[in-house]
């Protein structure tokens, strides 16, 4: 069955915040495709974002970013995950404002830092204080974040299941989101 969905989903939110886990569980409940920036990046170079980062830099990284966001933009209606820093772009904000509506899944340091401390494929938090690190980004990237159409609260307890209900309930709420 499908759900009516008219624009696509756009998860932002820092590393850690679920958006890979909610936009699957969220794409299943609406019946829609479930993409993910990070993993069309990956395919398209045939290396993992840590290994772009390490051979071509943050910047060449989020160029390739935006134009892969653009054309997923361009497809049918789904759920699109992104990287933590893809919103912090001015012209990605703009292409999904303009394309799509943005969902920030928020989350505490604590929440995000249980959640990345024992992964090493974060590459921006290669560094000799990682906590501080992503202390550090969460600062940052919060306020652009709040920019977001909508933002969802997570909680460490709250099952994936549950977070997805919970922002499809939100996207419902929102004017143009599903066919009426």
């Amino acid at each position: 069955m499908r759900s009516g969905l008219q624009k696509t989903v756009v998860l932002v939110g820092m590393m850690g915040a679920g958006k890979t886990a909610v936009g699957t569980a969220l794409a299943r409940l609406l019946g829609v495709p479930f993409l993910d920036s990070d993993a069309e990046i990956e395919q398209a170079a045939n290396m993992s974002i840590a290994e772009i980062f390490a051979r071509d830099g943050e910047e060449f990284f989020r160029r390739k970013e935006t134009q892969v966001i653009e054309r997923l933009l361009q497809g049918s209606p789904g759920i699109l995950s992104t990287g933590g820093g893809a919103f912090m772009r001015a012209e990605n904000r703009d292409l999904i404002a303009a394309h799509g509506v943005s969902v920030w899944l928020k989350a505490s340091l604590e929440v995000l830092w249980s959640r990345v401390r024992h992964k090493d494929t974060r590459p921006l938090l290669r560094t000799a204080d990682p906590y501080g690190t992503l202390k550090a980004l969460a600062a940052t990237r919060e306020p652009i974040y709040g920019l977001a159409d909508l933002v969802i609260e997570s909680a460490s307890e709250q099952a994936v299941d549950d977070m997805a209900l919970k922002v499809q309930a939100a996207l419902k709420a929102q004017p143009g989101v599903f066919k009426t």
